[in-house]
């Protein structure tokens, strides 16, 4: 009788045990797990404890503060996570809803105003500045150069796999991807959302996810990593840049016009001609 109690202990104890392995985030890698006792696997971000759902993406804003909070931790200062014009690292304050708050300040107490995207759209001020409003982003252009082949990608098959890839793995309905232009080895994906319902994913996360996947510093698990397949022909993305518009214009003075303006400005002319410059930035 002993014996067989102690197969059944060690049964019990090795299915305990793998229950434990599973509860992780497929889709955060910036997340401490427990299992409580009823067996329901809860995850926290790091840095927040703010508990986030792993059937889908998390927010953009979220994720930097996760991503800052654990490079100070480790004291590692090399890729720098949620660059800001090229002067450093910032950690957002977010939402409980997990947004980024329209008003931006440093620890220096320099303030500035972002879109849904996170990205500055106004002069830096101090912190008498306000921001009536999240202005939100409503377009986004995802430019990708893919490693030069013999022949290119048939233009159908490429669009179906991008779709099904941002469908798949971002959640993203395919409503939302309003264009897909090729010009080997050139592709411009342009993502429209000026609304969404409650179960739809923002394309800001979209977009973020997406960049962390080809630059290799991918947000989900280690266990699903970036592929894609156009018509069993494997597509290798060597290059990507994205470029934000948002429903209202920034609010810089052309005195200061710099990159981030810059940028501005060529996509709202791309907004004007859909892919007629899509040589021009890569």
């Amino acid at each position: 009788m002993q014996p067989l109690l102690g197969v059944l202990l060690g049964l019990m104890l090795a299915v305990t045990s793998s229950a434990q392995n599973n509860c992780t985030c497929v889709t955060n890698k910036w997340t401490v797990c427990a299992q409580d006792a009823s067996g329901n696997c809860t995850c926290t971000l790091v840095g927040s404890n703010h508990k986030v759902s792993c059937s889908t993406l998390t927010s953009k804003c979220l994720l930097m503060k996760a991503e800052v909070s654990s490079l100070k931790e480790k004291h590692l200062w090399g890729h720098p996570y949620g660059l800001l014009d090229n002067e450093g690292i910032y950690s957002p304050d977010c939402e409980d809803s997990g947004a980024f708050k329209a008003r931006q300040c440093s620890q220096s107490d320099t303030c500035w105003c972002v879109n849904t995207a996170g990205v500055r759209r106004t002069e830096k001020g101090d912190k008498s500045l306000t921001c009536e409003e999240l202005v939100r982003t409503s377009w986004i252009y995802i430019k990708l150069r893919h490693k030069r082949r013999s022949s290119a990608f048939d233009v159908a098959d490429l669009t179906a796999a991008l779709k099904e890839l941002f469908e798949s793995r971002y959640k993203l309905h395919p409503k939302y991807i309003t264009a897909v232009e090729y010009s080997s080895p050139l592709i411009q994906i342009c993502l429209n959302q000026h609304e969404k319902a409650a179960s739809d994913v923002d394309i800001a996360d979209v977009a973020y996810y997406f960049e962390k996947d080809v630059t290799d510093d991918s947000v989900f698990d280690s266990n699903s990593p970036l592929t894609v397949s156009v018509d069993g022909d494997a597509l290798h993305i060597e290059k990507i840049r994205i470029y934000y518009v948002d429903e209202k214009p920034p609010e810089f003075h052309m005195s200061h016009l710099g990159v981030s303006v810059g940028v501005v400005v060529t996509v709202v002319i791309l907004v004007m001609g859909f892919g007629i410059t899509l040589l021009a930035f890569l």
